[in-house]
């Protein structure tokens, strides 16, 4: 396992970064922290998983920013006009591996100059991309593989999540392998109301053995 930690990224929003997030903290005991959260009207990720995972040797750090409205950073940030500025954005400081978990997918605004791959660039964290196992998750997880790898930014794996069926999860993780030569670490299936109970049994499966301890 890497020491520092992992910082969880996405093809897109709403494929699973937060679930995944959640199995490894729940497994490994990761510290946790979401820089820029968006929609804290609703549950929050933070508290989403907190809610689900804690122990006493996890700490769930706070959001640097916090808006309202579920909608890209750079969007939500001038609604409240409170711009995202990366120098503010500083790593806490953590006693076990961290969990950095970004928003949406690696070309997502922040600002007018910065988007999410400039945030992953900052704290050179290994990734792991998190991709939706639908119609296009191929195509789109080539893309954010190819990119973070001309930006020379390391990547540990790919995680595939909403798995239906067995064969649609293998073609899809054996495609990613072959092209994007990255290794999918886990297959994560289709889960419906995601609770407790459920969290505790899926971050026990087999599928979440990819680190060695």
């Amino acid at each position: 396992m890497n020491k520092k930690g992992f910082f969880i990224t996405g093809t897109d929003t709403g494929v699973g970064k937060t679930l995944f997030s959640t199995l490894l903290i729940k497994r490994y005991n990761f510290d946790y922290w979401k820089p820029i959260q968006t929609g804290a009207s609703n549950e929050n990720d933070t508290l989403y998983i907190k809610n689900r995972t804690y122990n006493q040797k996890n700490i769930f750090h706070k959001p640097t920013y916090i808006f309202k409205r579920p909608i890209s950073p750079h969007l939500a940030s001038s609604y409240e006009k409170i711009p995202i500025e990366l120098k503010r954005i500083k790593k806490p400081n953590n006693i076990n591996p961290l969990i950095i978990e970004g928003a949406g997918g690696i070309f997502v605004p922040l600002n007018k100059k910065n988007l999410i791959i400039d945030l992953i660039k900052k704290f050179q964290f290994p990734v792991i991309v998190v991709s939706k196992s639908i119609l296009g998750t191929i195509n789109h997880t080539l893309m954010t593989l190819e990119i973070l790898k001309k930006n020379k930014i390391k990547v540990f794996g790919v995680v595939l999540n909403n798995i239906k069926n067995n064969k649609e999860g293998n073609d899809h993780a054996k495609s990613i392998e072959y092209y994007g030569k990255s290794k999918v670490l886990a297959k994560i299936p289709l889960i419906n109301n995601i609770n407790k109970k459920k969290i505790e049994i899926l971050s026990k499966n087999k599928f979440m053995s990819f680190f060695k301890i």
